[in-house]
């Protein structure tokens, strides 16, 4: 079912670059866009989908939530595990809300406050192909297992994920979780509440790691889909 049209597309080449507009940004499976700083095998957070209707109801300047696909339909209404096709050949697997970080408000002071769970969508590309703007978006359901808004979910979800006998350094479990490395700080005190059986899955970088370091391998697994889908 069509739900919209993509409105602009734009990368940034580091993280602290401003979006640059594109006429075409090129996916690829399992790593998000080429050319963009986001792109990370291991990141659920490849790609950030916002709604132009945002933009217009809180009069923000181009660019202000830094999202790497504009679209004409509300984004705060997806459901995580949605899968969506862009184009002809992109897929898109919708994995949680965007949540509103104080960086924003570099942008407009409150800015954080007032776009709530509105500032967008995260996704990871599932099947590649180059998107346009003007490309049509299809929702083709929820086909693939939801991710968590609350990173403390999300988080658990992944040591749920650590194969046994294997270790997740506390930067893996950040990235895998998709949330800053500053969260790290939290790790020892929710690891330490959640018990031994999962405060051994995950370790500091200084610590001394023997055994098997997981970095996320089968975490973000999906082949069957693509049989469905495709």
């Amino acid at each position: 079912m069509k739900i919209g049209t993509v409105t602009a597309l734009a990368l940034r080449a580091t993280r602290r670059s401003p979006p640059k507009p594109v006429a075409c940004a090129d996916a690829v499976a399992q790593r998000g866009l080429l050319g963009d700083a986001h792109a990370d095998r291991y990141s659920p957070r490849q790609l950030l989908i916002a709604s132009a209707d945002a933009y217009r109801d809180l009069n923000l300047a181009p660019h202000a939530l830094r999202e790497n696909m504009l679209v004409d339909f509300a984004t705060d209404d997806l459901a995580s595990g949605t899968v969506l096709r862009v184009g002809d050949d992109v897929l898109l697997r919708l994995m949680f809300q965007c949540e509103a970080c104080g960086n924003l408000d570099a942008f407009r002071p409150g800015l954080a406050r007032a776009i709530g769970m509105r500032r967008g969508m995260l996704a990871r590309v599932i099947a590649g192909g180059s998107m346009h703007p003007g490309d049509p978006v299809r929702d083709l359901g929820p086909l693939l297992p939801a991710w968590s808004d609350d990173w403390h979910e999300r988080v658990l979800a992944v040591l749920d994920a650590v194969p046994p006998g294997y270790v997740v350094t506390y930067r893996d479990l950040a990235r895998l979780a998709g949330i800053q490395s500053t969260y790290c700080r939290a790790f020892p005190r929710m690891l330490n509440k959640l018990g031994s059986d999962y405060a051994d899955k995950a370790l500091p970088m200084t610590a001394p790691i023997t055994a098997p370091r997981w970095q996320g391998e089968g975490l973000f697994e999906h082949a069957p889909l693509l049989r469905v889908v495709s």
